[in-house]
């Protein structure tokens, strides 16, 4: 499939390319507010002179105040010319503004987590908003941009504290300016403000599966330092996700969301291996109910999001599944 009449001009590109250039190695070399203030500065008191006595200040003040790995910083100085010098100011100035949006952001993901109070870890309603938490700053984040660049085409700066007000009807004068000359602000801000923000991701995503599970564990009263993972001793096969031992007895659990195909190891295992108890905790969202009976069949016990279990008359009706609310040390112990 071609698809025509689609061109960018070369212009609107090389622009484009060079403020993505400009604002990606200044957001990677993670300047402080101080720092980018400072390089302001230095260009507002020194405006009038020419490009080159600019870059040999901009690069002085960094060799005598940013030593530690400047050479990157110092060969993006080196790329000013006469023409994208406005450009490269702007990116200085954007980036104090991307970390107010990713602050924002965040507090819009502290917000979602909050709705986690009170729900059972182990529950289709807790996995779901644990999911969102991996993605609102991303969502939140690309919102709130085009929100502060429709700001800006609007010229309203009423959205901001007095005290700067002033900064920002700078900016705007900026954007209009590189606008008439093809710069598009937003979709090229977005960009770096995502991959900000991507970065956060993995660690902010809510707590993993397996985490959630042990957490429910230790709170009934498995102590942590019992709780390990490891393969069957006579099965290798089998990964067991928490091995423990209680009362002088060994339970083995296996941990995932989904079982797929999975739970067709523990009828493997279940002929040949010593432990005493077996189990398997999943959300359940695909357990048919052959799959269930296979399972219990071979002496595995089974543990399903509460959503799950109380829609579904077959898992009630087959001995030895239960919700996982009821998953606790006392009824570990019944466990035969």
């Amino acid at each position: 499939m071609n698809i025509k009449k689609l061109k960018i001009k070369k212009a609107t590109l090389d622009i484009n390319l060079i403020f993505y250039n400009f604002l990606k190695k200044i957001t990677q070399f993670r300047l402080t507010d101080n720092q980018i203030n400072n390089l302001l500065v230095i260009y507002f008191s020194n405006k009038k002179t020419s490009k080159d006595n600019l870059k040999y200040l901009f690069s002085d003040y960094i060799k005598n105040n940013i030593k530690k790995n400047n050479i990157v910083l110092l060969n993006l100085i080196d790329e000013i010319d006469n023409k994208n010098i406005e450009i490269f100011i702007f990116s200085l100035k954007l980036n104090l503004i991307k970390d107010l949006i990713v602050k924002e952001a965040k507090l819009t993901q502290t917000i979602k987590i909050q709705e986690l109070e009170g729900l059972n870890q182990l529950s289709l309603k807790y996995d779901k908003i644990s999911t969102q938490i991996a993605y609102i700053n991303r969502v939140s984040g690309a919102l709130l941009s085009l929100l502060f660049f429709e700001k800006i085409e609007k010229e309203e700066v009423n959205f901001i504290s007095d005290s700067t007000k002033i900064f920002l009807k700078n900016i705007v004068k900026e954007y209009k300016l590189l606008k008439k000359k093809g710069l598009e602000a937003n979709q090229i801000f977005n960009l770096l403000l995502s991959e900000s923000i991507n970065q956060s991701i993995i660690s902010s995503a809510g707590v993993d599966y397996e985490d959630r599970i042990k957490a429910i564990l230790i709170s009934i009263g498995i102590p942590e330092k019992e709780i390990t993972k490891t393969h069957d001793k006579d099965d290798k096969s089998t990964e067991f996700d928490f091995f423990f031992d209680y009362e002088g007895r060994t339970y083995g659990i296996g941990a995932k969301r989904t079982l797929r195909e999975r739970y067709k190891q523990y009828i493997k295992t279940g002929h040949m291996s010593k432990i005493d108890v077996m189990i398997e905790i999943t959300l359940g969202t695909d357990l048919r109910e052959a799959a269930a009976k296979a399972i219990r069949s071979h002496e595995v016990y089974l543990f399903v999001a509460d959503e799950v279990y109380n829609s579904n008359k077959f898992l009630q009706n087959i001995e030895g599944i239960y919700p996982a609310s009821k998953l606790s040390i006392k009824l570990l112990k019944q466990l035969k």
